[in-house]
């Protein structure tokens, strides 16, 4: 004290305002000199306000931008988002002028103030959101629109016989989609140029193409460097397999696909649709080729018509070049008769499914269950008038394991038939063809529905563990103890109307005629001789007997015991015939001869 006395009084005023200035220029805000409630946000300059707004606006829009070039949202209402993109947006804005501002305080206090003063606007945009989000949600539930969800789509009755022809035995699509992409995959390695830079895309559609059923099968870069290396003339083709004779076609373009899924930055396919048309909502994205054979994407664009998110259905397509990137939209009823594919069987089975349950009201779907319907597992496609139809069966709520009918709708246009016709579900029908090759344990593909004399009829292949096809098998829908199986598609045919007429089903007047075996056609040979080497092996669980004859010695003949349980049998010395398809190299796969 004797020192500030003898310095003047003044002097320790001096040293508080000292410390009070420091602090002021530190925090930024006023002190009032008492202490009591210590440092005060300043006021912000209006030059400094507008400068951090125009920061943050910039450093948003840049985000945003990064975004939306990476995860594609679709600008539109009914999109979930759009509303979380929006979200986002103010989310950053927010955080950018809180940083900018550089708020500091030694106070808690300080800061609950700061925020909510800043934070008001944002929260309540953020709440806006989220209760735009809900209620959109809510009022389109189906406990209070389950009559507007019955009518996404309208199902008509039809007549099977009337409606759907008898398929000529030469038009039967024999090939599923994994079969096809075995196909292609087989064909590609063929092709020295094709196989080291490029993959067949899983992905294979069904079309008609030149009124035939085929699958197209699209080609992806085998990795980014051989983008890199390919990227100047793209992809130099595509494939059609037919479905019939299970022939492969490569289709060489002149100009290569520019514009597909494996391609990077603006030519990957979603992002070159997303920036045409940045308000559309897509669902599937199919592969097809007009009556030409120029390769399209057709992009089906989805609408909601049940409250903000709900009633999915398509209003329309997008149909783009896939070489040069061209694109136009076409309305429901505008869109071109060679495209077959716009609404995917998975949205019409849910519209089904919807119509089956809700046509008597929600209540009903809960309780009396009264002409309460639903699809069956899976389905399949049949081509009809140049066109694409999905097939499903269609079965009780209750879990019966047979079928009450069966809906076909067609993909392009949406018209839905149903056929009732009581019978065994698909999954049954395909147990009973492997139970009639079980010795072989075969798989069955997914059945196709067929005409056969005026009868609903599953047709199937039955494959054998390595996915190749073996043999075929019909089962009557109706009396689905009816069961034929055949080497080729021309026996099991026959065999089939032999059973139908046998048991009455048919008359001898519709038996009709019936096609050539076709493993009697010029492309399956025989040959005869003495077996002069045996040998065998396991593959896959199944013995291959490998013959050499005295009048082939260059080559082998290898024999399935699955397909010919007589191999084993056979001894060194022995005559015998076998029939084969020819083929390069030593060993050619053959079938022991009857």
């Amino acid at each position: 004290m004797g020192m500030f006395d003898e310095q003047g009084g003044g002097d320790i005023n001096d040293i508080f305002n000292m410390f009070r200035q420091a602090r002021q220029q530190y925090t930024g805000r006023q002190d009032d000199g008492s202490g009591a409630n210590g440092p005060r946000p300043q006021a912000e300059p209006k030059g400094s306000l507008a400068s951090r707004i125009v920061k943050s606006l910039i450093i948003t829009l840049v985000l945003a931008a990064l975004y939306f070039y990476v995860k594609l949202p679709a600008l539109n209402v009914h999109a979930y988002e759009f509303w979380w993109f929006i979200a986002l947006f103010v989310i950053v804005f927010t955080i950018c002028m809180i940083v900018l501002n550089k708020f500091r305080s030694d106070r808690s206090l300080d800061y609950i103030k700061y925020a909510k003063k800043n934070l008001a606007v944002p929260f309540w945009i953020i709440i806006g959101i989220i209760a735009v989000c809900v209620i959109g949600s809510v009022v389109g539930l189906v406990v209070f629109r389950s009559k507007s969800y019955s009518k996404l789509i309208t199902v008509e009755t039809g007549d099977f016989q009337q409606d759907i022809d008898e398929i000529r035995w030469d038009q039967i699509p024999m090939l599923d989609s994994a079969s096809a992409n075995n196909l292609a995959n087989r064909k590609l390695g063929e092709l020295s140029d094709l196989v080291s830079q490029f993959a067949v895309n899983g992905s294979t559609s069904q079309i008609n193409y030149q009124d035939a059923p085929i699958r197209t099968a699209y080609l992806d870069y085998g990795g980014f460097f051989k983008w890199v290396n390919n990227v100047s003339k793209g992809i130099p083709a595509y494939m059609r397999i037919d479905m019939r004779t299970q022939e492969v076609t490569v289709v060489r373009l002149e100009e290569g696909i520019k514009y597909s899924p494996s391609e990077y930055f603006n030519r990957d396919l979603n992002r070159h649709l997303r920036f045409s048309y940045p308000t559309f909502m897509f669902d599937d994205i199919n592969f097809e080729i007009d009556e030409e054979g120029t390769p399209y994407w057709v992009a089906s664009v989805i609408n909601k018509t049940i409250g903000l998110f709900s009633g999915t259905d398509c209003k329309g397509a997008v149909l783009m070049n896939a070489v040069t990137g061209e694109s136009q939209y076409y309305e429901l009823s505008e869109i071109p008769t060679w495209v077959d594919r716009v609404f995917s069987a998975d949205l019409i089975v849910e519209q089904y499914n919807y119509y089956g349950r809700y046509l008597n009201g929600f209540w009903n779907s809960l309780f009396g269950q009264s002409n309460c319907t639903e699809t069956t597992s899976g389905y399949n496609y049949i081509a009809l008038n140049d066109d694409v139809w999905m097939y499903t069966g269609v079965t009780s709520v209750t879990g019966d394991r047979g079928n009450i009918g069966f809906i076909l709708v067609n993909q392009r246009t949406k018209e839905a038939n149903y056929y009732s016709c009581a019978g065994a579900e698909e999954t049954s029908a395909m147990s009973s063809a492997e139970g009639a090759v079980q010795q072989f344990s075969y798989n069955a593909t997914f059945p196709l529905l067929l005409n056969v004399s005026g009868q609903p009829t599953y047709f199937m292949a039955l494959k054998d563990d390595a996915g190749l096809v073996k043999q075929y098998a019909m089962v009557n829908v109706q009396q689905y103890q009816i069961v034929a199986t055949g080497n080729s598609l021309a026996a099991c045919q026959a065999n089939y109307k032999e059973l139908m007429l046998a048991g009455g089903f048919i008359e001898e007047e519709d038996v009709g005629e019936l096609p050539e075996d076709e493993t009697k056609s010029s492309k399956t040979e025989s040959i005869e001789g003495k077996v002069l080497d045996i040998r065998t092996a396991e593959i896959s669980g199944n013995t291959i007997f490998y013959f050499k004859l005295d009048t082939d010695e260059e080559n082998y003949y290898t024999v399935s015991v699955k397909d010919n349980p007589l191999a084993p049998i056979i001894n060194i010395g022995d005559e015998i015939r076998l029939l084969y398809t020819p083929s390069e190299g030593m060993l050619r796969e053959a079938d022991l001869a009857e």
